[in-house]
């Protein structure tokens, strides 16, 4: 009779240790956004709430929106955009040194061929 009653105090231990477990990871994905001040916490607290009724399945999707963001970097694509804005101007000096390396090699070209080279002749006096 008494292992009777510690089998279900053992079983109703394990089920309520399980159901504040299954909460207590739910709840992750909204602390790491609390944690790096992410602008969408609360939406992460929501479908965190969600995903327990959808049995966690969206649940390593929020770990992932929660990582993503980071306050001193923000999303991380402001960096490459300075990055490809910078490459752009680069690029374009690049472009403007060589269109002015042409005009420049034209223009020796064009002088070499308007200089009149003296013909030399070969008279052979007897």
């Amino acid at each position: 009779m008494f292992l009777d009653y510690f089998a279900l105090g053992v079983l109703l231990f394990v089920v309520v240790v399980i159901f504040y477990g299954v909460i207590a990871i739910h709840d992750i994905p909204y602390e790491i956004a609390k944690k790096r001040n992410h602008p969408q916490q609360d939406a992460l607290h929501i479908a965190g709430w969600v995903s327990l009724f959808t049995l966690h399945a969206i649940w390593p999707f929020l770990w992932i929106w929660a990582t993503l963001y980071r306050e001193d970097r923000g999303w991380g694509f402001s960096t490459v955009a300075k990055r490809e804005l910078s490459l752009e101007e680069d690029v374009s000096t690049l472009r403007q040194t060589v269109t002015n390396l042409q005009a420049r090699l034209d223009q020796l070209e064009q002088a070499k061929t308007n200089v009149v080279e003296p013909v030399i002749t070969n008279k052979v006096e007897v």
